[in-house]
C-alpha cells in the first residue's frame, strides 16, 4: 500500500532593495516565518546585501534591477534592467512556486512583485515609512494588502487594504522595553544619546557641541553626551566638547546601542524608519532632526507622525542651530515630568511584535488565496483572525 507523500511547507519569497532599511524587516520576517515552519527565499538585485551569516538557510536569488533617475540614458538603462529582471523573476517564480511574495520596497523589489501579481500569487507589501515609497507606490495596486509601520501613511492609494503591523526592530531593542524610563532627578545627571544613522550626521557634530557650550554653567556638570560621529568629525567634536565643559563619549560606531538607549534621558537622532521604530519600542523621548535630502522628504513625514504620538519634538535641519538646541535642552531639563510623559507616549506608539504581526498578515493572505499550507498550522492569533 502506497503512502501519500506529505505536502511541503509553503514557501514565501521576499523581494527587497539592498539597503538596511529594506533588508532588516525582511530578515526579521524571514526569521519569524522560519520559526513557524515556513520556507523562505530572498530576491534582491546584484548590488543588494543578503542576510549573510544571520540566516544561511535562506536561499538568495539575484536579479537585474535599475534605479530610475532623471538622466534620460540612466532611465533607459534602468528600464532595460527592470525588463530583464522581470524575465528572471518570472522564471524564478515558476521554478519556486511560492505561496506568497512580500515586497519591502526599493527598486529591486519591482520586477519580482510584478511577476508575482501577473501569476496571481498573493502579494503583500511592507512600507517602513510614513510616506509610501516610490517603488511601493508603483506596486500598490497589485498588492492584496499593504503592511505599514505607521497608523497613517501618506500617498496610500484609495481602495488598498492597509494594516498597521509596525516595523520590526532588533531583539536587543525589544529588551529595552522591559526597562522603565527613569526621569532625570532635580540636580542629577542628564544623559543624552545622539544617533545619526549608520555613518553619523555631520551637522550633529557641528551643532551639538556648540549647543552645549551655550548652556548655563550650572547645568553643564550635570550633562553627559554619548554621540555617534563620523570618523572625520571625531577630533573636532572632542575638542569642542572639551571647550564646552560638558562630558562626552564619542565614537563612530557603538556595539551596545540598546544599552545606551536604555540609559539615556533624551535621544537626538535622524528620523529614519528603523530609528523611529526603535524609539517607540524602547519608549524613549527624542528630538528628531529629519535628513532633508531623503527621498520625497520621507524622514520629515516619519518625524511628524512620531511627534503626533507625543513621543518626540521635531526640529528641521534649517532651524537646527546651537541656540535653538541649547534652549530646547535647557527647557526639557527643567521638565522631567514632560520627558516622562513623552517616554510613555513613545512606548505606547511602539509595536514590539511587528515581525509576528507581519507574519500573521502574510499567512492570512496565503490562506485566503486557498493555497495549501501543508503541515504548517500555527496556533491561531487574534490579529490573524482580524486580518482574514
Amino acid at each position: 500500500m502506497k503512502h501519500a507523500r506529505k505536502a511541503a511547507p509553503p514557501l514565501v519569497v521576499l523581494a527587497a532593495g539592498g539597503t538596511g532599511g529594506h533588508m532588516f524587516p525582511a530578515e526579521a520576517l524571514a526569521r519569524t516565518l522560519q520559526e513557524r515552519g515556513v520556507r523562505v527565499a530572498l530576491v534582491t538585485d546584484t548590488r543588494g546585501q543578503a542576510f549573510g551569516d544571520a540566516l544561511p538557510e535562506v536561499d538568495v536569488h539575484r536579479i537585474h534591477a535599475g534605479r530610475l533617475g532623471r538622466d534620460l540614458m540612466v532611465r533607459v538603462r534602468a528600464l532595460l534592467d527592470m525588463g530583464l529582471g522581470w524575465v528572471e523573476a518570472r522564471s524564478l517564480l515558476v521554478k519556486l512556486q511560492p505561496a506568497a511574495v512580500v515586497g519591502f520596497g526599493g527598486y529591486p523589489s519591482i520586477p519580482t512583485v510584478i511577476a508575482a501579481a501577473m501569476r496571481k500569487i498573493p502579494v503583500v507589501l511592507h512600507e517602513q515609512n510614513a510616506l509610501l515609497g516610490r517603488a511601493n507606490r508603483r506596486l500598490a495596486s497589485r498588492a492584496r494588502a499593504i503592511a505599514t509601520s505607521f497608523v497613517r501613511v501618506a500617498r496610500l492609494p484609495e481602495g488598498v487594504s492597509a494594516v498597521p503591523t509596525g516595523n520590526p526592530v532588533r531583539p536587543g531593542i525589544i529588551s529595552v522595553r522591559d526597562r522603565p524610563y527613569t526621569k532625570p532627578e532635580a540636580g542629577g545627571q542628564f544623559s543624552i544619546f545622539v544617533m545619526g544613522g549608520s555613518q553619523g550626521a555631520h551637522v550633529f557634530a557641528e551643532v551639538i557641541p556648540a549647543a552645549m557650550a551655550l548652556l548655563p554653567d550650572p547645568l553643564k556638570p550635570r550633562i553627559r553626551v554619548v554621540q555617534q560621529c563620523r570618523p572625520e568629525d571625531l577630533e573636532l567634536a572632542r575638542a569642542e566638547f572639551a571647550r564646552s565643559g560638558v562630558e562626552a563619549e564619542l565614537s563612530s560606531f557603538f556595539t551596545d546601542v540598546p544599552e545606551r538607549l536604555a540609559a539615556c534621558h533624551l535621544v537626538i537622532a535622524r528620523a529614519g524608519a528603523s530609528t523611529v521604530a526603535e524609539l517607540g519600542v524602547a519608549g524613549r523621548p527624542a528630538i528628531l532632526v529629519p535628513y532633508p535630502f531623503a527621498t520625497d522628504d520621507h524622514q520629515a513625514a516619519n518625524a511628524e507622525a512620531f511627534a503626533e504620538s507625543g513621543g518626540a519634538w521635531v526640529i528641521g535641519q534649517r532651524a537646527f542651530k546651537p541656540e535653538t538646541l541649547a534652549q530646547r535642552i535647557e527647557t526639557l531639563m527643567a521638565l522631567p515630568d514632560t520627558l516622562a510623559r513623552a517616554a510613555a507616549a513613545a512606548r505606547a506608539a511602539g509595536l514590539p511584535d511587528a515581525a509576528g504581526r507581519l507574519a500573521d498578515l502574510v499567512v492570512a493572505q496565503i490562506r485566503a488565496s486557498g493555497a495549501s499550507m501543508g503541515p504548517f498550522d500555527p496556533s491561531p492569533r487574534g490579529f490573524m483572525e482580524a486580518a482574514e
